[in-house]
């Protein structure tokens, strides 16, 4: 009898033990570590969305979010309706698609390559020259793309120009057509170097000791890549592209203002520009917010769908 005691003793105290208090107070010191990014990410990301309701309200800053009065749907039935809405949205998805199929791949590429590099010293410089431009903000990146492109005195007009491939100067970001390269060319050679540095940390992880048995089978260089190293940061590389997939509406606000003047406006006006001149420029608060909540709600569901997409192709996913 007393061994049944005592077994049923034993079996309650691993139940306490394996129990959600019983690990927050026995691991205090671990958990409080996390206490300061939740209290931040519940300040900024969680109280704000309280500003939602504007999207519903015709708000009036004197009268604040409460006293404004309630108009429903009627903002996104006016951002649907605008007949700005198809170019607009054409531009952000055909910007977002070329740098999907461009800038998205990149990375991967680069930070492959980059792992072949024996020399040590000569890929730490190789590093540090590709995360420079990231931290050059686009206010000074830009002003070097207009610069370089510049018909006037652009380096890139006086090559061509000794070189005969043109007999007189083009002003490129004057036309239209030539915007959505030059912009998907731009963010690509500014987050080359910083985009590859989570898959360089996924290729240095991979066991080595695939790699000596890839040799041992006769594989090569690029075999070993093939075979070995994308294989083993796929993982890494899906759930990339699912983030990816779901900020498919985000073109960036700062690249597109800074680079867009009004000869390309057919082609660079996009939600994020387009947002911020006719509702933060007009003090249209309401019709903004809208626009951003319309956003959200399409970046939910593409993040979902990619999610289920990406699960039933390669059994990998966010969760």
């Amino acid at each position: 009898m007393s061994s049944v005691v005592k077994t049923a003793k034993q079996a309650e105290n691993t139940e306490i033990r394996s129990g959600r208090w019983y690990r927050l107070i026995t691991q205090f010191e671990l958990q409080s570590m996390v206490w300061p990014a939740l209290i931040f990410l519940f300040v900024f990301a969680y109280i704000p969305m309280y500003g939602i309701l504007i999207a519903f309200k015709d708000y009036d800053m004197f009268l604040g979010v409460t006293g404004s009065p309630w108009v429903g749907l009627d903002h996104f039935k006016e951002f649907f309706t605008d007949p700005n809405f198809m170019q607009v949205m054409r531009n952000t998805l055909a910007i977002n698609g070329l740098n999907l199929l461009i800038g998205f791949p990149a990375p991967i590429i680069f930070a492959l390559l980059l792992n072949e590099i024996s020399s040590q010293k000569f890929k730490r410089f190789v590093q540090t020259i590709s995360y420079l431009p990231h931290f050059v903000s686009w206010v000074v990146f830009g002003g070097l793309i207009i610069t370089i492109l510049s018909p006037s005195n652009g380096i890139l007009n006086f090559l061509l120009l000794k070189l005969g491939v043109l007999s007189e100067p083009i002003n490129f970001l004057g036309v239209a057509d030539n915007f959505w390269i030059i912009l998907v060319a731009g963010e690509v050679l500014k987050g080359l170097g910083w985009g590859a540095i989570i898959y360089i940390a996924a290729i240095s992880g991979v066991d080595q000791e695939m790699y000596e048995a890839a040799t041992i089978d006769g594989a090569g260089r690029l075999q070993k890549m093939w075979y070995v190293t994308i294989p083993s940061i796929m993982g890494t590389v899906v759930i990339m592209l699912i983030f990816a997939i779901s900020a498919i509406l985000n073109t960036g606000f700062e690249q597109i203002l800074v680079l867009q003047n009004p000869l390309n406006l057919d082609t660079s006006e996009t939600i994020d520009t387009y947002v911020y001149k006719t509702g933060m420029q007009q003090m249209r608060y309401s019709y903004s917010t809208a626009v951003g909540v319309a956003k959200s709600i399409v970046a939910v569901l593409l993040l979902l769908g990619a999610n289920y997409v990406s699960k039933k192709i390669t059994d990998k996913g966010l969760f």
